[in-house]
Parts: C-alpha cells; sequence; structure tokens
C-alpha cells in the first residue's frame, strides 16, 4: 500500500546525501525531501561512539517534529551506529547494507574499498563481504571529504591526495566509494587507477530501495544546517551540480 503522506528525512553531516536526493529526483519521486546537513558538529567520522549516538538521535527527533515518516542516513560513519539508535518506530535505512548487495553483485575479482576512518576501522566492511567470499582491501580517504565538502572537486593539491591514496589500489577490478561524497569526483579518482578499474557507486542502489517503500506526499522539499547556509548551497552546486533556492540554519 502507498504511503501517502510521506515525507524523507535524509540525514548527513555534509553535502554528501545530496547524490542520494539527485538520484531520487532523476527517477520521478514524488514525495518531499527534508534534508538534514550537521556541519555545525564534529565531524560524524571523528565522534566517540556515544557522542555520535547522541547526536543522530537528537537529529533524527527534530526531523520527526518536521514531519519525518521515513529516515535515510546518507553518511558510511553514522549508518555504522543505526543498530545503537534509540529510534524504534520509524523506518531507518544507512548506505551500508546497499553498497554491500550492489558491488557483490559485480562478482569483484579484487575489490578495494575507500572511506572515512571510522568506516574503514570499524571493519563493518570487511565484515559484510567475508560474510560473501570476498576479500578487501582498504584505504582511509577521510582528506577527500573536506576538500569536496568545500566545494573543491578538482585542486591540485584533491588530486595530490587522491594519488596518494588510490596508489596502493590502482590495480582494483573494483574501488567502492564508501562516502557519499566520493562520487562527486569519480571521473578524477579514475585518473590514478588503471583504465579498467570500476568504481561502484551504491547511492543508486540505495535509490532503488527507497523506490520500493512506495512512498507519496504533498509538500516542498526543505534543507537544514546547523553550518553555513551559503556554503552549504555552493558546495552542493559544485560538488553535484544540483541546486536548491535555500538552506535554513538551525540548532540541535
Amino acid at each position: 500500500m502507498k504511503n501517502t503522506q510521506a515525507k524523507l528525512g535524509i540525514l548527513d553531516w555534509g553535502i554528501g546525501g545530496v547524490s542520494i536526493v539527485k538520484f531520487l529526483d532523476e527517477s520521478g519521486r514524488n514525495f518531499p525531501i527534508l534534508y538534514f546537513s550537521d556541519t555545525g558538529a564534529l565531524p560524524y567520522g571523528r565522534m566517540p561512539r556515544r557522542e555520535l549516538i547522541s547526536r543522530l538521535n537528537a537529529v533524527i527527533e527534530f526531523l520527526k517534529t518536521k514531519g519525518a515518516t521515513h529516515i535515510v542516513i546518507g553518511c558510511n560513519a553514522a549508518s555504522t551506529a543505526i543498530e545503537f539508535l534509540s529510534e524504534r518506530e520509524l523506518k531507518i535505512e544507512g548506505v551500508i547494507e546497499s553498497a554491500v548487495i550492489q558491488t557483490a553483485k559485480l562478482k569483484p575479482k579484487n575489490l578495494a574499498v575507500i572511506g572515512g576512518k571510522r568506516t574503514v576501522l570499524s571493519g563493518i566492511y570487511r565484515r559484510k563481504f567475508a560474510e560473501k567470499d570476498i576479500k578487501i582491501k582498504q584505504r582511509i580517504a577521510q582528506p577527500l571529504s573536506g576538500f569536496i565538502e568545500s566545494g573543491d572537486v578538482n585542486s591540485a593539491k584533491l588530486r595530490e591526495e587522491a594519488s596518494k591514496i588510490l596508489n596502493p589500489i590502482k590495480n582494483s577490478s573494483h574501488i567502492l566509494l564508501a562516502c557519499t561524497h566520493y562520487p562527486a569526483i569519480s571521473e578524477v579518482l579514475k585518473d590514478f587507477v588503471l583504465p579498467d578499474t570500476k568504481f561502484v557507486n551504491p547511492a543508486n542502489a540505495l535509490v532503488q530501495k527507497i523506490e520500493k517503500w512506495n512512498l507519496s506526499g504533498a509538500g516542498k522539499d526543505v534543507f537544514y544546517t546547523t553550518g553555513d547556509a551559503e556554503n552549504m548551497k555552493r558546495a552542493a552546486q559544485n560538488a553535484f551540480g544540483f541546486s536548491f533556492r535555500k538552506a535554513e540554519k538551525v540548532e540541535i
């Protein structure tokens, strides 16, 4: 049965989750989105676990007060904490399960994963892929998110960092982009791997899962941020070519 009062909350530390919004728009979705960028807080990948869980609970409660009926956590670091969240009424979906399922379908011969420090050190991707008899190599690519969040998608410094990160895994058959920021620079990343290397962007698989929820609702999209609203708009445009009229500054 179609949920006709749906509002989808998308929660991310920054603008990485905008890539999910863009995919949903391209799929012809007909429900409003409440997007929350939490750049006014310490990056989720650097928060102690208890603080991260508390923060996510607070943001989800805020989105509920704005009418969110479903929540997507568009951040790999935050997705590692979903099982510890206190919310039990709303549907909450992270990015990790979709990423593993989509990548496994490709039957990668030599898989590497690049992600933030918390994502990599949590071991969650290593465990999930081990369950499917897939071995992985991992690289922490934390600096790339910072560049993209600032609107930088092709500077000499970004390319220097990308080269250092990818050099040890440049022979991979597939590289999973375990951060929703990274698809913004996938064309740049191709310069530092073998021509046959495939980059896997799991956002599309997540969108396909959301589409199965059969959502429908009325209302306009609303963008919230605890950081700088103008910087958020500028970064979303530079990184994903995605524009919106305004972002509302809030405090949590």
